[in-house]
This record gives C-alpha cells, sequence and structure tokens, in this order.
C-alpha cells in the first residue's frame, strides 16, 4: 500500500486506542450509514480475523456503531455509542466468525429499516484508519470512503456506462477511479465511480432518470 502524506500513517483524529480497529471500523459503519440513506433499525455485525480476537478490547465494536450512527471518527459519542443505539431503539447483534478472510480486519455489516430495507457490506480497515468496501449486496467493489463517490444500481445494458459518463462530463465532474460489478451478463449491475468533488441532487436526479437506472447513491467527503 502506498502512503501520500504523513497523515495516511499516524490516521485521523479519532476516539479509541487504534486507527485499525477504532477508526476504521467507524468509517465502515458510516459508509453502511450512508448506502443505507436513513437511520437503521437493526444492525447484525459479523467480525472476522483480528477484530473477531480483538474487538471487546479495542472498541471495534463501540466505534462501528459510532459510525452507524453517523458520528465521525473523532466525535465524542462514540464511546456512548452502544447506550446512544439503544435508546433510539435501534436493536444490534454481533458475533465472531471463523471464516478465514483476505484481510485480517474485516467486518461484515447488514443492517436496514425493516426486512424489506436493508443492505448488506463487507468492509476491511487496511491502516492508519483508512478503509475498504469490498463487498456490496454481493456485488465485489473497490471503495475507499476516502472520496467523494457514486453509486448506480442499473441494467447490465449497453450504453448504460457511456450515458452515466456523459451526464458527469456535463457537470464538469472528473473521475478519479470508476469500475462495473455484475453478479451475471444482462442482469443487475452497480458501477461505482470515485469523483474529485461532491455534487449536488441535480445531477443525481439526472443521472436516476437515465434508462435501466433503477438506483443512485452518493457518498460524500
Amino acid at each position: 500500500m502506498k502512503y501520500r502524506t504523513v497523515f495516511d500513517i499516524i490516521g485521523p483524529i479519532m476516539i479509541g486506542p487504534s486507527s485499525s480497529h477504532t477508526a476504521g471500523a467507524a468509517r465502515i459503519g458510516r459508509v453502511a450509514r450512508t448506502l443505507l440513506g436513513k437511520e437503521p433499525k437493526f444492525v447484525e455485525i459479523s467480525f472476522y480475523g483480528s477484530f473477531a480476537k480483538t474487538y471487546k478490547g479495542h472498541g471495534t465494536d463501540v466505534a462501528i456503531i459510532g459510525g452507524l450512527l453517523d458520528f465521525d471518527t473523532f466525535d465524542q459519542r462514540i464511546k456512548d455509542s452502544l447506550t446512544i443505539a439503544m435508546a433510539l431503539g435501534i436493536t444490534y447483534k454481533i458475533v465472531t466468525e471463523d471464516a478465514i478472510t483476505d484481510h485480517p480486519n474485516t467486518a461484515k455489516v447488514r443492517l436496514g429499516t425493516c426486512e424489506q430495507d436493508t443492505i448488506e457490506l463487507v468492509g476491511i480497515s487496511i491502516g492508519g484508519g483508512k478503509i475498504e468496501i469490498v463487498e456490496l449486496n454481493s456485488f465485489k467493489l473497490k471503495l475507499s470512503g476516502n472520496h467523494p463517490a457514486i453509486l448506480v444500481v442499473h441494467d447490465d445494458r449497453f450504453g448504460v456506462i457511456a450515458a452515466v459518463s456523459n451526464v458527469l462530463a456535463k457537470y464538469e465532474i472528473n473521475i478519479g477511479h470508476m469500475e462495473v460489478s455484475r453478479k451475471e451478463k444482462g442482469k443487475e449491475a452497480l458501477m461505482v465511480i470515485e469523483i474529485d468533488q461532491n455534487v449536488d441532487e441535480k445531477l443525481l436526479a439526472e443521472v436516476k432518470s437515465l434508462p435501466n437506472i433503477s438506483k443512485v447513491t452518493k457518498i460524500h467527503e
């Protein structure tokens, strides 16, 4: 892994003893909250590898719940996140898994407001408070959470990627990284676009109005 600045090594301003086990966990939770788009009513968290072995001592459970409450890494409320979640009526379940994963600091998070309104993602904490979301609703992807991004769920059809790119070009939005994942040819696909700046609702509405687009979600810095 390459580090661009000394802050990538030291990590972010944060609550907790570990940038990877605390700040990274909080960011995984916060990205999950953003992708759901609302406050969850229930959360199921599975920890793997090092997370599974040390989450209690490092407060990884407290941090990830804090992120799901939309608390930033330096928010003092993270320390009381479990109590706050209970007060808000959010139920949570935390389990540890023995399965071997590609990265030792791995968490799978399933959250929603009801069984018909849920998402599931797998996130890894790669050090220095940095994360990657490597799976979303069974789609394989690579999302850092460190840059603004647009996620587009669409039918796997000719011209959809070009149409979305044309809208971004129209608004003079530069693409930093882009990838497309699909479960099966011709079926549902997921487009992940990391961009250089935040975008407004007008652009998102225009993308959503395109043919073969079913859902558009943004992640801002």
